[in-house]
Formats: C-alpha cells, structure tokens, sequence
C-alpha cells in the first residue's frame, strides 16, 4: 500500500482554478519532488495536503485512511508534517524549546503533575530534552540548544525548523523550498540531513523546491506542476529530460 494517494484533487478561489484533477501516489520511503514555476500551484497542494485549505473536489489518503477536509491538527496526529517558505519559528523560544513544542503530543503529563511539578513531570522533562537534542544533534544544533531560535543564521534556521517538523513522529516530511536563502555549502549540508533523515528514521518526504542542483541529487521521482496541472510526472532523470519541462519549468 502507498503511503499517500492523492486522486482527482482540485481547489477554486472565485473564477481560478488553482490546482485542478491532481494525482499522485508515494511509496513509503521514498523522497519525492514537486516542482513548477512560480504561482504554478505547488504550496497549494502543500495547503490542501495539511488542512490548511479544504479541496472542492478529490481524495487524499495517508496510509490508506481518509484525512479528505480534516483539521490541521488532526492532520498532523494523522502524520503529517511540514516547514514553509517563509520560516516560521517561535522566536522568543530557545533552539530546544522550539523543537520540544513538536514532541507534547509523544510526550504527555498531566495537568496534576505538570502544575505541582510532581516526579512524572520532571521524568517527561528529561524524556523530551533528551529526544529534542537528538534531533537537534542530526542538524549539527546541540550546541546552540539554548540559543533564541531568532539569533541563528538564516540558514539554521531553516533546519531548525525541519528538525521540529520531525518532533511530531510523521510519517510524511513535506518541505516547502528548504534550500531558500541557503548558499551552496548551506545546500550541500541540507541534502546530506535530508538523505540522513530519510534513511535513519524511515521518513518519507515530499519536497518543492527550485534549486535544480538539489531535486536532482536527491529526488527519486517528480511531479511538475504548471497553472495548477500535472505537466508531467516520473523517474527523476526522465522529467529533467523532458522538453515540455524544459520549456515550461527551464524557460529554454
């Protein structure tokens, strides 16, 4: 069984119809891209994908369960998780806090224990910073775990915001443009964390992202997205082949 099947997905704003009889299905495991040109629909199926946004028409399916119209954080407990294109960190928070706001859900106490700071409050305590500066560890950020998430480069920031997203356990990781802002030693970094990730915690990840350098190092297989429809889709090497990408996505 896939782990996400996605049939006949479609979403109108008005007279716009901004993505429009969208497929895909992803093996577990796999990492996967979605690329397309700028306004071509890509963070709208991100949106719909978690909640953010309720489909006028279509089916998603996560491991074989309807989350079709769910909530965001229904969602989210079913398995999903993602970053955006604009970091979107609690930056009044430290590096660790930001990471164990993701974990509450794998980690809770009562609300007896958490106000009297009884023994089960500060067990979970340590559980959770434990498992927060093993995440934060993956990212080369333990050292920084008391830093303001606010005073790291902008590049750390970006991981730390993917290292939170994986705090909740998902089975799917969608990042939405991880390598944005990043320069090229940033870029190298980012591509060896998500290989790591994928393969040292079973995720399977869906990414948008317009560095070419990158999706094709990384990315399994593609789907290109343009003015809301599948342009095309498959075997990565094969899709960055195609003329009608090159076209449409490449501008050539």
């Amino acid at each position: 069984m896939a782990l996400l099947e996605i049939k006949n997905l479609a979403i109108q704003f008005g007279g716009l119809r901004a993505v429009d009889d969208f497929d895909l299905t992803i093996e577990k495991g796999e990492l996967y891209g979605l690329i397309g040109p700028n306004g071509a629909g890509k963070t709208t199926v991100f949106n719909l994908l978690t909640g953010e946004y309720k489909p006028n028409e279509g089916v998603i399916r996560l491991d074989g369960k309807d989350i079709t119209g769910k909530s965001t954080i229904e969602i989210n407990r079913e398995g999903i998780a993602r970053t955006f294109q604009n970091i979107r960190l609690f930056k009044q928070l430290s590096v660790l806090d930001n990471v164990k706001i993701g974990l509450h859900n794998q980690y809770p106490v009562s609300t007896i224990a958490n106000v009297f700071r009884l023994p089960a409050y500060f067990e979970t305590e340590k559980k959770m910073n434990e498992k927060a500066m093993e995440l934060l560890r993956v990212f080369d950020l333990d050292k920084e775990a008391d830093t303001l998430s606010s005073n790291l480069p902008y590049g750390k920031q970006r991981k730390l915001e993917i290292a939170r997203a994986m705090a909740t356990q998902p089975k799917l990781l969608l990042l939405d443009e991880p390598a944005a802002g990043m320069n090229p030693n940033e870029t190298q970094e980012l591509m060896d964390n998500i290989r790591f990730i994928r393969e040292h915690f079973g995720l399977t990840i869906l990414l948008i992202e317009h560095d070419m350098k990158l999706v094709s190092g990384i990315c399994e297989k593609l789907t290109v997205l343009n003015f809301g429809r599948i342009l095309t889709q498959g075997e990565t090497k094969e899709v960055l082949q195609d003329p009608e990408v090159i076209k449409a996505y490449l501008g050539e």
